[in-house]
């Protein structure tokens, strides 16, 4: 009986344990995200790319779904399932606005600065390198972890695009591969949505039955 009362004992501190290893990495990623956010966005708008907006407007729904995350952690099964679903849905509208920006800048048609582009590019790709290393162990925990690298990995792909476009840009003088780059970030964007929630829907209506 004692050795019973031990286990359980055991197995909730370890559980416990684990719970508050994702509170702090989860925290840890999002201020990374947060600050990332407001660095890159505002060199995208100085430099004129799309492609840096596009990423920095990935860190912003990157924050966004880390807090969802927190938030979603101790709770259920069905509420991590939701949160999930919740980050499918930032995700697409992400990936829709992107695709908006795509469109103007179609219209305008102007270069955007390639050094910008590069330096802060380079600067995304090692803080969502440091984020992916931290997501790392806890990529197949539940589905609401899961999710959160997801979104980890799609970043560290968007900063290497966002790399090559500015190279292509000072190698060309054209806006062309950094509205390409956008596109492509968008699209990403679209297939991670429905797969999160390809994902997320099954697990909320088993959790409901």
């Amino acid at each position: 009986m004692a050795d019973r009362c031990c286990s359980s004992k055991g197995s909730e501190l370890e559980r416990l344990a684990v719970q508050a290893d994702q509170r702090r990495v989860l925290v840890a990623v999002l201020a990374i995200n947060a600050a990332m956010f407001v660095i890159e966005f505002g060199a995208g708008v100085i430099a004129g790319s799309t492609a840096l907006m596009a990423d920095a407007a990935d860190m912003l729904g990157d924050a966004l779904v880390y807090g969802v995350s927190l938030y979603a952690l101790t709770r259920s099964d069905r509420w991590k399932a939701g949160a999930a679903l919740l980050k499918g849905i930032v995700i697409l509208l992400l990936g829709l606005g992107i695709l908006i920006d795509v469109a103007v800048k179609l219209r305008t048609g102007v270069p955007p600065s390639s050094a910008l582009m590069i330096a802060f590019g380079a600067l995304a790709l090692v803080a969502n390198l440091v984020c992916l290393r931290l997501l790392w162990r806890f990529r197949r925990h539940d589905l609401n972890m899961s999710s959160t690298f997801e979104c980890s990995r799609n970043d560290v792909i968007s900063n290497t695009g966002v790399l090559l476009a500015g190279g292509a840009v000072a190698m060309l003088q054209s806006p062309w591969p950094d509205i390409v780059v956008g596109s492509i970030i968008a699209a990403m964007f679209l297939r991670s949505a429905f797969r999160v929630a390809a994902d997320a829907a099954p697990a909320m209506r088993a959790n409901r039955a």
